[in-house]
């Protein structure tokens, strides 16, 4: 797998005080923070001294996940505020390399020149890429009295790449003799922004579906039909408002919209959150990145039995060192927070995402253990 290279024009620094999604602290009031605060296991329960504001953005799949960290993190450290802006994630890498805030989030690890830019924003070089959100990507479909289809890859590639146009074509009948599919006309419906979660689809497809999908996987959507929308709320509404539309979203936003079995060697796997981790566990860490980067080279076309393949692994980018304590203590508690076992059962419970494995979450214990200030 390659990763492709994000197109950065046009996206703008985003100014700390116009981060649009601000989530103030908590008081005793909150039932999430007391709830957390009376776990004596918390990662963060004797960190209440800290204050201060912190400020991050980016994947927009990861929101509702952000909102519940957000909450018990600042339940324990009530004189913190974090704010978490969704603009996506190729917004939230710009605005990261650029110094606009202090982290992001990124359904897609940095390419290579990002990378670089990225390594030149942190003062010492050093950026670490640690995966913190694990969930699968629903194939979500509007069609009048089905809930749940059987596809392989070759036919949900070439439905996205608009081959495919009818609901009753033999390719999707074929797999799902038993549901009665109307003769209407299928409407695809992609990101219209650049994003992490189409990246994440389009690499599926690159790597399973075969030549039913003859494009390289981008964050771009790379053709022209269908309809688009933005952000990840985006594809949701416009789907569920629409008939015989289809896309793709992380699953925490499916909601009540019907979605798609995927064919993986000779079994069809519904998504869940255990499914997606199978895919995690079968991957490897890109080669040739720092010490604290652990981005991965996700197994999108693995045969394991009971594995989806169609995952979004997000991750939260930081450096290793910045250039004022109070930046770097307030990153390293948050980024604590969210790897700890309390935080990944909390983003479970709110998005249905998979924690982090044990193996996983030492080695984000290591870098985030390292993050400190200049001098």
């Amino acid at each position: 797998m390659k990763l492709s290279r994000f197109s950065r024009a046009g996206a703008a620094t985003l100014a700390a005080g116009a981060l649009a999604v601000t989530l103030t602290a908590c008081g005793s009031d909150d039932p999430v923070g007391e709830a957390q605060a009376a776990d004596g296991d918390s990662a963060t329960t004797e960190m209440s001294d800290l204050s201060g504001q912190l400020n991050g953005a980016g994947a927009s799949s990861q929101e509702a996940a952000m909102n519940a960290w957000r909450a018990g993190f600042q339940g324990e450290n009530p004189d913190v505020t974090v704010n978490y802006d969704p603009i996506g994630s190729g917004g939230g890498r710009t605005n990261f390399i650029e110094g606009g805030t202090a982290f992001a989030g990124s359904d897609a690890a940095l390419d290579d020149e990002e990378l670089v830019d990225a390594q030149a924003r942190c003062l010492d070089g050093e950026v670490i890429e640690l995966p913190m959100y694990i969930s699968p990507i629903a194939v979500i479909f509007n069609v009048e009295g089905v809930d749940q289809l059987k596809l392989d890859p070759a036919t949900i590639a070439g439905i996205f790449n608009d081959e495919i146009t009818s609901w009753d074509d033999p390719a999707i009948v074929d797999q799902n003799p038993d549901v009665e599919l109307p003769s209407e006309a299928i409407t695809p419906v992609h990101r219209s922004d650049e994003s992490g979660t189409t990246e994440n689809f389009t690499e599926y497809l690159e790597a399973a579906g075969g030549d039913a999908w003859p494009h390289e996987a981008s964050g771009d959507w790379p053709t022209e039909g269908g309809q688009s929308a933005q952000g990840t709320s985006g594809v949701v509404q416009t789907v569920q408002g629409g008939s015989g539309t289809i896309g793709y979203a992380d699953a925490s936003q499916a909601g009540s919209l019907g979605t798609a079995e995927v064919k993986v060697g000779e079994e069809y796997v519904p998504y869940s959150p255990e499914a997606a981790a199978k895919i995690v566990d079968a991957s490897e860490q890109i080669e040739g990145r720092g010490p604290y980067d652990h981005a991965l080279e996700l197994a999108r076309d693995t045969t394991e039995s009971g594995a989806y393949p169609i995952v979004l692994v997000s991750y939260h980018l930081a450096c290793a060192t910045y250039e004022d304590q109070e930046t770097a203590d307030l990153v390293k508690a948050f980024l604590g927070y969210v790897a700890s076992e309390e935080g990944q059962e909390i983003s479970s419970s709110a998005a249905g995402s998979a924690p982090i494995s044990d193996s996983l979450r030492a080695d984000a214990t290591e870098a985030i253990d390292a993050i400190s200030a200049q001098g």
